[in-house]
């Protein structure tokens, strides 16, 4: 296995399919998955398996019960929280290896005590107004392929 470079957070994610699809993205990048429960469906669901493919197998992933337990996981390291209510920009800031990328449940997003406590480290994806929201495992795409490009623009 490799040496995570990027850990991505998916706080209570409730779609089997895009879980799968986000983490045949943190295969793609080399980055973590990290499942924050309660979950919406089931890790033995077919339909995480069938969109992860055959990359799931050389994913690194894991379960943690709740948010506690994956800060004790991940401490002394940079969080980042998405929300379409955020007012930064996420190319707006500098990505550096081994950032945590924390993103919300397909339906309510993240929990607003988490953007509140945490205020100066949420970030948006710009979007125009008429669309509501962009898929979960879009903005984990979009995300972790921008802390590539900044890091592979910084060795130039």
């Amino acid at each position: 296995m490799y040496d995570p470079i990027l850990h991505v957070v998916l706080h209570e994610p409730e779609i089997a399919y895009n879980t799968g699809s986000a983490g045949r993205t943190c295969v793609a990048v080399g980055a973590k998955l990290w499942l924050v429960r309660p979950l919406g469906f089931q890790l033995s669901d077919r339909r995480l398996r069938r969109a992860g493919l055959d990359y799931w197998q050389h994913l690194q992933w894991e379960v943690v019960d709740d948010w506690n337990a994956l800060v004790e996981r991940l401490a002394d390291r940079r969080f980042w929280f998405f929300s379409k209510t955020a007012t930064t920009c996420y190319t707006d800031i500098v990505l550096e290896p081994s950032d945590v990328l924390v993103f919300g449940g397909e339906s309510k997003g993240l929990p607003r005590s988490l953007l509140r406590d945490n205020s100066d480290r949420c970030l948006k994806i710009p979007i125009r107004p008429e669309a509501r929201s962009i898929n979960l495992s879009v903005s984990v795409a979009v995300v972790a392929f921008e802390a590539r490009r900044q890091w592979a623009a910084r060795q130039d």
